[in-house]
């Protein structure tokens, strides 16, 4: 580091690197079990691909009553509260709160991880490079957490890590190739339009792709008439090298955006005549490029056959979504869903590294193959990973311990945890406080122990999971003993359905929106 320039050092006791919704979801997590935090992201927004930047709406696990709770839920309620219009300024700053005015994280934005220094199988501390104050920032910390999409530290640490597709003679895979390569699911810049009450006009940039028919598009749906229209196959770079390659695929990407656009409105009958082009993403969304080698790596069985994992922490369904590398320049599907077990468990030794002691990751980048990161990568799973994540490193910091040792000897502790802060584990029930359950419980209604089963959800066999109350009367707790109320908490369902949430059936289970329509009711 040039000794001109201004260079700090901050301890902590957990390092996050990266501040999409996994990093996010981590870094609140450890900070509300006490730990001292510090958040490096390398943009001036928090969210990664959910942020204003790049605009894919987060989703995950597929399937009745599955939603993702925790503080994912936490943030996309209040989202639904502050940002009914689904704005992305007010959803970035809901996302910045989220993070700055916690207890415990301090922020660093703009700040890119560029070195890291190692003891042994230890990482010591990471150097950051923070633009907009040109400072350099030695960050010492006890835990680092890498939720970087790219997996920074793998190359910095010496941590493995693996890029491509497995051979199908490697796991059995039925996804597997013939033979491994290094190809990837690429990255997308995307577009968002807005529906206005005349017609209106578009020319493009001169630079821009020309698409003259819909042969040019095909498979490639782009009528403006589709509700859920967010371009998402304008993808490039799986044959490229999806970390180095970046800034020359975002050129060619832009290329094919306003190609995309004005082939929509200039090029064919798309239903487009009264919408304008709003925006144009100019940082890739990535998919898919490093993933880390931990205890466990996750598989396509696994997620086909719903393996029961005794150190299940988190939990996914969206399908194996696994996209051509070719992506916009592959002349079939642009993708193929296989199926998986909804939902399917994920297991805590996914998140930690198997050779460097204190390291772990959450989100796209865990221990997982090429197929069964075609459904692990999408956002709302990568969040609940992330809090799971940040929940270990709290304990291993209280236990003095590594992420490897919260394994061996408090998975049960961690389980419990993640469950009394909202988390929904697939086959594992919330455990009551005895001051609770020997309460004497009345009400005027049916189903009234369901209050205090420890399933908080309509899931499994529990699929009436509810209290019936007369309409008016009320639900009480009696207790036989002197009862510290600070130690009682009640939490109220966020409607894990929106069933009670106006607007369109499908567009009102999105915590954002790409194209904006004047009437998008039913």
């Amino acid at each position: 580091m040039n000794s001109n320039l201004r260079h700090l050092t901050h301890s902590f006791k957990l390092c996050v690197i990266g501040g999409g919704l996994a990093g996010m979801c981590a870094a609140v997590a450890a900070a509300r079990h006490g730990a001292k935090v510090a958040l490096i992201h390398d943009r001036p927004v928090l969210g990664g691909n959910a942020s204003s930047e790049i605009r894919m709406w987060p989703l995950g696990c597929h399937g009745e009553h599955n939603r993702e709770s925790g503080i994912i839920e936490e943030i996309f309620v209040k989202n639904m509260f502050r940002n009914p219009i689904k704005n992305y300024s007010v959803w970035d700053s809901i996302l910045y709160e989220t993070v700055r005015f916690e207890k415990n994280i301090e922020l660093f934005l703009n700040c890119s991880c560029a070195d890291c220094e190692t003891d042994g199988n230890r990482i010591i501390s990471v150097d950051a490079w923070q633009l907009t104050t040109y400072t350099w920032y030695t960050i010492k910390a006890d835990i680092f957490i890498d939720c970087s999409g790219d997996s920074i530290l793998a190359p910095l640490s010496g941590a493995a890590y693996r890029v491509g597709r497995e051979s199908f003679s490697e796991f059995g895979e039925p996804i597997g190739h013939e033979k491994s390569d290094r190809k990837t699911m690429g990255m997308s810049c995307l577009i968002q339009a807005i529906e206005t009450e005349k017609p209106s006009y578009f020319t493009p940039p001169p630079w821009a792709n020309v698409y003259e028919t819909d042969e040019s598009l095909c498979f490639r749906g782009h009528s403006m008439k589709e509700i859920t229209q967010n371009f998402w196959w304008i993808e490039l770079g799986g044959e490229d090298d999806s970390i180095h390659d970046t800034e020359k695929l975002r050129d060619e990407l832009l290329k094919v955006a306003f190609g995309v656009w004005d082939h929509i409105k200039n090029r064919g009958d798309h239903g487009a005549d009264n919408w304008e082009l709003s925006w144009i993403g100019f940082l890739p969304g990535k998919r898919e490029s490093r993933r880390y080698e931990g205890d466990y790596i996750l598989k396509q069985h696994d997620l086909a056959q719903g393996t029961k994992f005794d150190d299940v922490v988190a939990y996914g369904g969206w399908p194996m979504d696994d996209h051509d590398p070719a992506g916009f320049h592959h002349k079939g599907a642009p993708n193929i869903n296989h199926p998986v077990t909804i939902p399917y468990g994920i297991p805590y030794r996914c998140l930690y590294s198997r050779n460097v002691d204190n390291l772990m990751f959450a989100g796209r980048n865990i221990s997982v193959t090429h197929a069964a990161l075609s459904s692990t990568r999408v956002m709302a799973t990568c969040a609940v990973i992330g809090q799971a994540a940040g929940t270990a490193a709290s304990i291993a910091i209280k236990e003095h311990t590594t992420p490897r040792g919260v394994y061996k000897h408090h998975i049960k502790f961690l389980q419990s945890m993640l469950l009394e802060d909202d988390t929904y584990l697939p086959g594992m029930v919330r455990d009551i406080p005895a001051v609770t359950a020997n309460a004497s419980l009345t009400g005027f209604g049916t189903g009234i122990e369901n209050i205090r089963n420890g399933i908080d959800r309509h899931i499994e066999s529990y699929e009436d999971n509810m209290a019936r109350l007369t309409l008016g009367k009320p639900l009480t707790y009696a207790f036989s003993e002197a009862t510290d109320l600070r130690r009682l908490r009640i939490l109220f369902d966020s409607d894990l359905e929106r069933a009670t949430i106006d607007g369109h059936r499908v567009l009102r289970r999105y915590p954002m929106i790409a194209n904006k329509f004047l009437d998008s009711r039913e």
